[in-house]
């Protein structure tokens, strides 16, 4: 009897947590316009409302209602063309002009409920934000779309109209002082780089903006170098943004729990911020189709817990990206039990780092220990070296959560990362394609760039891999040498959009040599193997049991120049072009051929400048390493895409 006296009295006392939800369906009305299916769909939100209505957690959280967005508060953030563009695109003057709008941007559909759901998402994280800032509620979760973090103060991009979290921490700052809301620390574990987030506070030190985020050397995106753990704020807001860069895919809960601990927790701890907002993407969590790497629901709920411990548990998260339905949900609901201090999720720490997860850290570290003391100690090395096999960058991870039965659909896109198995270790391998590999192994040629790979970063994406379209060569030993040299052929920019830079073109070199026409060309010296290896991703070929180019053709393409091989033909990059020869060794590009460019002539395939984030990347690698100034690239480029074909 005395126990259990004991034991409800001490119940008793334990204030029970006032925990915010807030969620309309208007917000569903958003759709892809012609019905095709689309990873940010309305299903995203609603599997998150229907998981914490079955677990019953939604009976023990307070219910919000969903408001619009005023428009002077949007502005505190985004310019008044882009607020009145977002206002009136749905109404009936745009439904013939919608689409072709659309494209005018990266990665955006509109359709007639567009503009209600981005009102409604970003006027319901701002009163999530007022009710915890009052101290009405402890913590909230606004579970909205579209999300908002990519969405810059010009123009929305990467599915995200109005920066949600950007209007809402701008609001209590600017417009609700009485509330003694001072500082913000903004973390977003998005897989992707909040590029609009980090541009909206990048001079302003009352936010500490954080962000971890697959990168790949900027070849994830959105694609550009605004993801670097060099960009750190500027003026008085130097110091206060700090972006951890993954190089890779894969990363799962050992990489986020080391740079929480190593990174985050003690600036946190110097900031000492009075609201934490999350910009709760859940698409790094396992099985995602888009982001690739391996949170699990235990993972997210240890990376809450652990900022619960700031701004005395005053957080409020809202929702970003998560494409994997199942996940999604899971990965929710886990994050929900942590605001309302239920029972503690399943799971364990067990497992490592990746090497280069360490290696990002400290590079943050040592970026950033002038403005926070608590990170200019070198880490141990004894810590540092406990790293996850690379095998495992290789190797589907299997899940001890929740996430089961996962969409076919799902596994074919993350296809590329795991067609490498491994039966009981790394030494057992066995492929199809071992014959031909270690025979090519033994060939050198150069690799003759002109495009993006131009910029090495880029090009290691290809041998490294990482991502959907670059899933590495199986050799993975760096260039043997890189030289850049100058070729009687010119460079053109052709096709509409890529699924990497998004709308615009990218670079071809004309097959035919003119006297007239002199390109820049950055040569790698690579295997004969890696070549091939590079032939597959450019032309998304996932079968490699066999070359694409052999050495027969290799001995071939001497006396005739060029060789188209054979099951790539309707790849971007066919045809396999000899340009010379340097130091005895053949100088190979790939581009497309004459036919394709008689077709880009009459119009068949579009001529299209490139895209800023493109050309940007081809200015990097002619300026930085190249044989240009930055002037002299930038020159370089515009001339080729206005010059006629």
């Amino acid at each position: 009897m005395a126990e259990n006296g004991g034991s409800n009295s001490e119940g008793s006392k334990k204030e029970r947590k006032r925990v915010g939800l807030i969620y309309d369906d208007r917000m569903c009305d958003h759709h892809t316009p012609d019905g095709v299916d689309h990873p940010e769909c309305p299903d995203r939100i609603r599997v998150i409302l229907d998981k914490l209505t079955v677990s019953s957690l939604i009976h023990r959280c307070e219910i919000l209602k969903a408001k619009e967005a005023e428009d002077k508060h949007i502005q505190l953030v985004h310019s008044k063309y882009h607020v009145d563009m977002i206002k009136t695109i749905s109404s009936k003057q745009f439904d013939s002009k919608r689409k072709r709008i659309a494209s005018q941007f990266n990665s955006i559909y509109l359709n007639k409920g567009s503009s209600k759901a981005a009102y409604l998402a970003a006027g319901s994280v701002l009163e999530a934000a007022e009710k915890v800032a009052k101290g009405d509620l402890d913590s909230a979760f606004a579970i909205v779309r579209p999300p908002g973090h990519h969405a810059e103060p010009n123009e929305p991009m990467g599915f995200c109209f109005f920066n949600n979290v950007a209007v809402a921490a701008s609001y209590l700052l600017n417009e609700r002082p009485e509330l003694g809301i001072r500082k913000i620390l903004i973390v977003d574990w998005d897989v992707h780089h909040g590029n609009g987030t980090q541009k909206m506070f990048w001079k302003d030190s009352r936010v500490l903006f954080f962000s971890v985020h697959r990168h790949d050397f900027g070849c994830f995106y959105p694609g550009s170098d605004d993801g670097s753990h060099t960009m750190i704020g500027e003026g008085p807001g130097e110091g206060y943004n700090i972006n951890v860069p993954w190089e890779h895919g894969r990363c799962g809960d050992p990489d986020y729990f080391a740079v929480w601990d190593h990174v985050l927790t003690p600036v946190a701890k110097e900031f000492k911020p009075d609201l934490v907002i999350v910009s709760a993407g859940f698409d790094a969590a396992v099985h995602d189709p888009l982001g690739g790497c391996c949170i699990t629901p235990y993972g997210y709920s240890v990376l809450l817990s652990k900022l619960m411990e700031f701004a005395q548990g005053k957080i409020v998260l809202a929702l970003e990206g998560g494409y994997n339905l199942q996940s999604l949900a899971h990965s929710a609901q886990a994050c929900v039990q942590v605001l309302l201090e239920e029972k503690p999720i399943n799971g364990s720490s067990d497992g490592y780092p990746f090497e280069s997860t360490w290696r990002v850290i400290e590079n943050v570290r040592q970026n950033l220990s002038k403005y926070w003391p608590s990170l200019s100690d070198k880490l141990p090395r004894k810590l540092t070296s406990r790293t996850a096999p690379p095998s495992q960058l290789l190797i589907e991870t299997s899940s001890d959560s929740e996430v089961e039965n996962i969409d076919d659909a799902v596994s074919s896109i993350i296809q590329p990362l795991s067609e490498l198995k491994f039966s009981q270790g790394e030494d057992q391998l066995e492929t199809a394609s071992s014959t031909w590999r270690k025979e090519l192994r033994l060939f050198d040629v150069w690799y003759a760039t002109y495009g993006s790979n131009m910029w090495t970063p880029r090009f290691l994406c290809y041998i490294q891999g990482g991502q959907k379209s670059c899933w590495g060569s199986m050799d993975k030993s760096p260039p043997k040498e890189t030289l850049w040299k100058s070729v009687s052929h010119r460079i053109f920019f052709g096709r509409e959009s890529t699924r990497t830079w998004g709308p615009g073109g990218v670079a071809f070199l004309h097959p035919q040599s003119t006297s007239q026409d002199k390109s820049h060309i950055c040569m790698y010296r690579i295997t004969l193997e890696q070549f091939n290896d590079v032939l597959f991703q450019e032309n998304m070929i996932h079968d490699t049991n066999s070359p694409l180019f052999d050495l027969e053709e290799f001995n071939a393409i001497k006396d005739i120049g060029s060789f188209s091989p054979v099951g790539i033909e309707t790849g971007w990059y066919h045809n396999v072009v000899l340009l010379g020869e340097e130091q005895g060794i053949p100088i190979l590009t790939m581009t497309c051929d004459l036919n394709d460019v008689e077709g880009f002539k009459s119009g068949k395939q579009p001529l299209v400048a490139p895209a800023n984030n493109y050309a940007n990347t081809l200015i990097r690698g002619l300026a930085e390493v190249g044989p240009l100034s930055q002037a002299e690239a930038s020159a370089y480029v515009a001339d080729a895409a206005r010059k006629p074909l």
